[in-house]
C-alpha cells in the first residue's frame, strides 16, 4: 500500500451491499477493505489504520452505534465516521448513532454526495 492512498473500511452485515460500496470506492481509487459485524471491523480497523470508516447502524452484536462509540474513544477524530442506514431516523438507536459520527446517510447511499464527504485522493 502507497502512504499516500486513501483507506476506507465498509461494515455491513448485508455483505452484497458493503462490496458495492467497496466496488465503487475502489474504482475511484480508495484504498477498501469490508468487515461483515463490528467485532470483524474492530480487528480490521486496528491493523489498517483507515481514514474513514461507513458503518452500517442495523447489525447483529456490536452495531453501528456501539462500534462508532468505541471508535470515537479509541481514535477522537482522528478517523471520520460515516453512518449509513435504511432505519427510520426516528428511532432512537439512529439519533444516538448520528451524534457521535461526523457525518450520516440514509440508503441508497448517493455515491457523488459520499466522495464530497471523503479525504481527497493524491494524484
Amino acid at each position: 500500500m502507497a502512504e499516500d492512498e486513501v483507506k476506507v473500511v465498509v461494515v455491513d452485515d448485508d455483505e452484497d451491499s458493503a462490496q458495492a460500496i467497496a466496488t465503487l470506492l475502489s474504482l475511484d481509487g480508495y484504498s477498501v477493505l469490508t468487515a461483515k459485524d463490528g467485532a470483524q471491523a474492530l480487528v480490521l480497523i486496528e491493523q489498517y489504520h483507515p481514514h474513514c470508516v461507513l458503518l452500517d447502524i442495523g447489525m447483529p452484536g456490536i452495531d453501528g452505534y456501539e462500534l462508532a462509540t468505541i471508535l470515537r474513544e479509541r481514535y477522537k477524530d482522528d478517523i471520520i465516521l460515516i453512518a449509513v442506514t435504511g432505519w427510520d431516523t426516528r428511532q432512537s438507536r439512529v439519533a444516538n448513532t448520528f451524534a457521535v459520527v461526523d457525518h450520516y446517510f440514509q440508503k441508497p447511499l448517493v455515491p457523488a454526495t459520499l466522495r464530497r464527504l471523503l479525504p481527497p485522493l493524491v494524484r
